[in-house]
């Protein structure tokens, strides 16, 4: 079986993939080719692993393509592409972490974190002004746009906090919400909205969604930077309608140097690393490898994603 690794493995992970695969699994590196080598090799591929460019899945890319593992959660550059054999994401694994973000970005705000680092920047004492200042995420009334793998890490996580959840999805069952208008419905009553869309849902997060939640709410969104309106995030920002926002994900990244974010004390910037952990790269690989051993044993694949629908 011929396996093809777009990704750019570190030497660590490169050898936990050479000594685990499975006998008769033959890897080829991008890496290891001269670049005009390179898509051709993937053209032979039944299994590959990593993110290429779509114009090299042009076609339906390998025709005895099996197995493609994507080295991320989101894939949404990959709407329009089809293959034969099936896909995984890598969702599961960029859940927690991802979660572990969003909930250490509403701590940081309701207990006043940055205030208190550029205090400490400053070598200024204020204690008695930012106690005054500080809230408490316990009870916090927080709903979730999305009810994929990162939802369901950010509600368990809250359920800690004793907050309220609930969860938005057309057809999940496990979200209490199913359409706009229920959202709507739901908003005056939010404290805190964290967004977990795919990129398949452009600028749904607009001006009338932020205008419905009430006065100091928050916002964080971890899911795709497009999914949001910024001008009208920026408006509610300005205006006091939301307290503050926690943005891992924007509609262009790195951000530009020019950009209001980067000044604004209510907006922590977390910039893509919401799902960054130790040995990253090692865990691609062990995901592939389990994928792997599903796909000879003929058993369903963890992440399982239809490049079509977006999830």
């Amino acid at each position: 079986m011929r396996l093809f690794i777009y990704s750019d493995l570190p030497p660590a992970a490169r050898a936990l993939l050479v000594q685990a695969l499975p006998p008769g699994v033959q890897p080829t590196f991008r890496l290891d080719l001269p670049a005009d080598q390179q898509a051709s090799a993937l053209r032979q591929a039944e299994v590959l692993l990593g993110n290429p460019p779509p114009a090299w899945l042009a076609g339906g890319g390998p025709p005895a393509l099996r197995l493609w593992q994507l080295d991320s959660a989101g894939f949404d550059r990959y709407q329009g592409v089809q293959v034969v054999g099936q896909v995984a994401n890598m969702g599961d694994f960029f859940a927690w972490p991802c979660a572990e973000t969003m909930v250490a970005g509403l701590l940081a705000h309701y207990r006043a974190l940055p205030e208190l680092l550029r205090l400490q920047a400053q070598q200024r004492w204020d204690s008695l002004g930012v106690r005054a200042r500080t809230g408490l995420l316990r009870g916090q009334r927080v709903l979730l746009l999305g009810a994929g793998a990162i939802a369901q890490a950010v509600r368990q996580q809250l359920g800690g906090f004793g907050c309220p959840v609930q969860l938005l999805a057309r057809t999940d069952p496990a979200a209490t919400l199913h359409s706009r208008a229920e959202l709507l419905q739901a908003l005056p009553a939010t404290d805190v909205v964290v967004n977990c869309l795919p990129g398949s849902a452009a600028g749904f997060v607009d001006a009338e969604l932020l205008a419905a939640l009430p006065p100091g709410s928050l916002y964080a969104t971890v899911g795709r930077g497009n999914t949001t309106d910024e001008p009208a995030l920026l408006a509610a920002l300005r205006t006091g309608q939301l307290a503050g926002a926690v943005l891992d994900v924007t509609a262009r990244e790195p951000l530009p140097p020019d950009h209001p974010f980067w000044t604004m004390p209510q907006v922590l910037l977390t910039q893509h690393t919401g799902g960054g952990q130790l040995q990253e790269a090692e865990g691609k690989v062990r995901q592939l490898l389990r994928n792997l051993a599903h796909l000879q044993a003929g058993e369903k694949l963890e992440n399982e994603v239809q490049l079509s629908q977006g999830y």
